[in-house]
């Protein structure tokens, strides 16, 4: 597995991955429910339902390219399928995700998310409203 910032600055270099950017409803979304309750959506997407399983259902193709910013990315940061994460993280496909290789996903990804610099993703999610 590459260490991070080896990875970060092979990406750095792909203009497929360099044009991945938030949109203002991934931002406002960033803002309103803060980038700890986003990395937890991140770990619960990869190890469930997406790229921990070691023949992952419709591997290539199980990201898609809009509806979460998570999504995004695993796009920019090529965390997006198995076949990705060998070819620029060095993870190899055809085996379960590790502890170890599911928390360096989710760091790739929180680590592209703190680098679009949205203001006021680092508060605390907002706490919903009590009835009384």
């Amino acid at each position: 597995m590459r260490d991070l910032d080896t990875v970060f600055d092979a990406l750095s270099h792909s203009n497929f991955r360099t044009r991945f950017r938030l949109g203002a409803r991934e931002k406002a979304y960033l803002r309103e429910h803060g980038i700890t309750e986003v990395i937890g959506h991140a770990r619960e997407l990869i190890t469930r339902r997406r790229l921990a399983p070691e023949q992952p259902p419709n591997d290539g193709k199980q990201t898609p390219f809009h509806g979460h910013l998570v999504f995004i990315a695993q796009h920019a940061t090529a965390t997006c399928c198995r076949s990705y994460l060998a070819k620029w993280h060095g993870i190899n496909a055809g085996k379960r995700l590790d502890d170890e290789e599911r928390d360096h996903v989710v760091q790739a990804i929180e680590h592209w998310l703190r680098a679009q610099k949205v203001a006021g993703a680092d508060k605390p999610p907002r706490q919903p409203d009590l009835p009384f």
